[in-house]
């Protein structure tokens, strides 16, 4: 396959030959997806920064600062006072332009240059501030998550193996209001949800975790859930976490959260207990399992746990050994969402048919990605699918609109 030119950020067709590890995806030229993010995207958060938060002159400077770093200048280091700044002094990519570095590093970096200019890490009065708070506060109160929370009601109604769909469906989809918690009474009412599934490793996702096993009396084992995006997506993920302890899928969950905020809303160990307070000051089977939930981080067996390398702008296959550690003696690991599967695949340019297990031999157990497709990165298609979704009209790599559950045992 042939690399990427940097000057034209163009993807590589799956027809070509691919190299054992595919190039890079850098932010490329205007038009491309990766280049978006960086001309539209992050431009327009930085104003709706402004907006949802009255900064005083300081930060409102640093913010037009970075503005104008992105769109008119090269890539800055960090200021040699900023707390934390001599992690990110090696980097590489310090005096070329923003279009011509890797994405996820470009992406990375800006959100830590965010909270550098408005004192997220500086002692004072802005310590430790979310930005993106606001935004979070407002999608977990609005009324729809309270529809979503009042279908819960209705899972009993369901067989053991539509609610365990159900859940994982609710779990995948979660970003997406409509296609929620709005659990229905039978398999047929999940049409419009799997309809969008272009992998489905269900199935192999369950058997990992039967909750009896031949040959293994010791019962079931931990499960690691790294989390996405905070509010109403986080909270079909507790329930699904709630849901594995309860039918003794894992004796534990571990939620892996971001340390600081990141990515407008990824979610933190704050995003997670205020969703906890949402699900227990709702009614019905959510405040129950609301409940529960908090009984499980009481007893230990709802760990929440962040790691510095969550929010590193670096794939999965050079995480710290105590992160691998963690990974290797899980049951289980689930990925959640877009960023981590980048993360966990590698943000290059992968023919999609490359096998999903190809892609992440590297990880030290066995992994699942729960994930809707927001970026060019994809993987474990079929040459059939992969066909049938090109002959479409439809961004289907970045449009949301197509998900997939992937297992490498």
């Amino acid at each position: 396959m042939t690399r990427p030119s940097q000057d034209t950020g163009r993807a590589p067709t799956d027809a070509e030959t691919a190299p054992s590890t595919p190039a890079p995806v850098v932010v490329g030229t205007p038009g491309s997806f990766a280049r978006s993010v960086l001309d539209e995207r992050h431009p327009a958060l930085i104003e709706r920064v402004r907006r949802a938060t009255p900064y005083p002159p300081g930060h409102r400077r640093a913010l037009d600062a970075l503005l104008d770093e992105i769109t008119k200048g090269t890539v800055e280091p960090l200021g040699p006072a900023e707390p934390g700044g001599n992690l990110w002094r090696d980097e590489p990519y310090y005096g070329q332009r923003w279009a011509d570095v890797p994405f996820l590093w470009a992406e990375s970096f800006f959100y830590r240059k965010l909270l550098a200019a408005l004192r997220h890490f500086t002692p004072g009065a802005w310590l430790g501030i979310d930005p993106f708070a606001p935004f979070k506060n407002a999608e977990l109160a609005g009324s729809e998550v309270d529809d979503e929370l009042a279908a819960l009601d209705r899972l009993p109604h369901l067989a053991p193996d539509e609610q365990d769909r159900t859940l994982l469906l609710s779990s995948l989809w979660g970003n997406r209001a409509d296609l929620g918690f709005q659990l229905s009474a039978g398999e047929a009412g999940l049409g419009d949800r799997v309809q969008g599934l272009v992998v489905d490793d269900s199935d192999a996702l369950w058997d990992i975790l039967a909750a009896e096993k031949p040959g293994e009396p010791d019962g079931p084992g931990k499960v690691c859930l790294v989390a996405d995006n905070a509010g109403p997506e986080l909270l079909p993920d507790l329930v699904l976490a709630e849901h594995l302890l309860a039918t003794g899928r894992a004796a534990s969950v571990v939620l892996h959260l971001k340390p600081y905020p990141y990515y407008v809303s990824d979610a933190t160990t704050t995003d997670t207990l205020a969703c906890l307070d949402r699900l227990t000051g709702a009614s019905g089977r959510a405040a129950a399992v609301g409940e529960r939930l908090r009984d499980a981080v009481g007893d230990g067996r709802l760990i929440l746990r962040s790691h510095p390398f969550s929010c590193a702008p670096h794939s999965y296959d050079r995480m710290p050994a105590d992160l691998r550690e963690d990974f290797a003696s899980a049951t289980l690991t689930v990925m959640k969402g877009d960023l981590n599967y980048r993360r966990l695949v590698g943000d290059r340019h992968w023919p999609a048919t490359t096998p999903f297990t190809e892609a992440t031999a590297y990880f030290p157990g066995p992994v699942a990605a729960l994930r809707t497709l927001k970026c060019d990165v994809v993987t474990g298609l079929t040459h059939a699918t992969l066909a049938e979704l090109d002959a479409g009209t439809e961004s289907w790599r970045t449009s949301g609109t197509h998900a997939l559950i992937q297992v490498s045992p």
